[in-house]
């Protein structure tokens, strides 16, 4: 079973459409599930505090290796922290900050590519620089460059700023595009997801 996390917010039946699961935020069934989705729209700390309940079951669930999949801002929250909320710790799974743009137009919206930077189970049968879809005005800055599993260079104003797009490591992924709304090529990589 694939829980898929429910924090109120999100439109959470596209995920569930394209990946099958259960949407909840029971920490019970979170506990149960063999598979973990965290999709996640709006404010870093407003979320943060939302998920502060599910905080340890979220971990304790990471830590016994079961796949995770972050979606977004779902991505962003496994960082330390974010701009956009200082003071407020994210989840720390990952060593690295969340920063907003600067100097291009705000938020990034649409279709762009995905750069791999290494292999990972995620973009398995994904062409290299394949298209998805994404609305953010944040990105992710990991500090540890081997977690990186794509990059995308965002383009606007004269300014091109290559962000990292997608995070791997043992069992925890995450992307910064929403792959409920890439077509064919964001089923793909949730239907990798759930082979895992």
């Amino acid at each position: 079973m694939i829980a898929i996390v429910d924090l109120g917010i999100g439109n959470l039946a596209n995920v569930r459409k394209a990946l099958g699961g259960v949407i909840t935020s029971d920490p019970y069934e979170i506990e149960k599930a063999e598979k973990l989705v965290l999709p996640g729209v709006g404010n870093f700390g407003a979320v943060m505090e939302r998920l502060e309940p599910l905080r340890g079951v979220i971990l304790d669930a990471i830590n016994d290796g079961k796949p995770f999949l972050g979606i977004c801002l779902g991505l962003q929250l496994l960082f330390e922290g974010s701009e956009e909320s200082p003071g407020k710790p994210g989840l720390g799974v990952f060593r690295g900050d969340v920063v907003r743009f600067q100097g291009v137009r705000t938020p990034h919206i649409g279709w762009n590519q995905l750069w791999k930077k290494k292999d990972c189970p995620l973009f398995e049968g994904i062409r290299n620089g394949a298209y998805f879809y994404f609305v953010h005005s944040y990105y992710a800055r990991p500090s540890e460059e081997e977690i990186i599993a794509g990059v995308t260079d965002y383009g606007s104003k004269g300014k091109e700023i290559v962000f990292t797009s997608a995070v791997c490591r043992d069992n925890v992924y995450a992307v910064q595009f929403h792959p409920e709304k890439s077509g064919r090529n964001g089923l793909a990589v949730m239907r990798n997801f759930r082979g895992l």
